[in-house]
């Protein structure tokens, strides 16, 4: 069985393109990320507003790209959207990071409605009868508080992303995924190849799950730092 002959000289000999994948991964995932945050803050404070025409367009964005596959997103951004606009593709990052942005979007705005609206409505009136206004209450008393009920979903959704980002090799992304299939198109042998890009999204997972569980810890509140070591067996007089 072909499983039995397994030849790890084919990946070494390839490493070259799954590292250059890996950078092109995480550039897609953290692109995608942070610009599908700041986009979606706006989004979710939108759908949180009780001005219509306000709340209307930001729940159909959110409804239409949530509602229907990142595959056909990416697909209609690359091949149609961006060369209506330019007249010409702007190749496979421009693209790739467009369309992760606007569909990671729409996936924070519910985080964010949701975190904002887990607060305790009291909290929102307590800060105004102190005479902050609406902007300044939901900036220093709602959103630290949310903020801290955010971090885990924030993070599922980086993840999620991360695995996501390997759609964008149909449109000829070299990432993880674009180097496996170079490799087994070159020696047609599939086990080597698409294990180690299965490797290799599973260890990013994996330090990604960490650094998250570390930020949910750091920003919890029973959080206490370390306290010094030359403070330890200090007796109190």
């Amino acid at each position: 069985m072909e499983i039995l002959d397994f030849r790890w000289d084919i990946i070494w000999n390839y490493r070259d393109y799954f590292i250059r994948g890996i950078w092109v991964t995480l550039a897609l995932t953290l692109c995608g990320f942070f610009g599908g945050f700041i986009f979606g803050v706006f989004l979710g404070l939108g759908k949180n507003s009780k001005r219509k025409w306000l709340y209307w367009p930001c729940k159909l964005y959110i409804d239409l790209f949530r509602g229907t596959p990142l595959l056909v997103q990416i697909f209609i951004i690359h091949l149609a959207v961006i060369p209506s606009i330019f007249g010409h593709s702007l190749g496979f990052m421009v693209s790739g990071i467009a369309a992760l942005i606007l569909n990671c979007a729409a996936y924070v705005a519910e985080i964010i409605r949701a975190g904002i609206q887990s607060i305790d409505k009291g909290q929102m009136e307590a800060a105004r009868s102190l005479g902050l206004n609406q902007f300044q209450a939901m900036r220093k008393v709602i959103l630290p508080q949310a903020f801290r009920r955010m971090i885990p979903p924030l993070g599922n959704e980086f993840i999620t992303l991360l695995k996501d980002s390997s759609l964008v090799t149909v449109i000829a992304a070299n990432d993880i995924l674009y180097a496996a299939k170079v490799v087994s198109g070159t020696y047609f042998r599939f086990w080597e190849p698409y294990l180690a890009a299965a490797a290799l999204y599973l260890i990013l997972t994996f330090i990604v799950s960490k650094i998250v569980s570390f930020i949910e810890k750091r920003f919890s509140i029973e959080y206490n730092p370390r306290k010094n070591k030359n403070d330890e067996g200090r007796v109190v007089a």
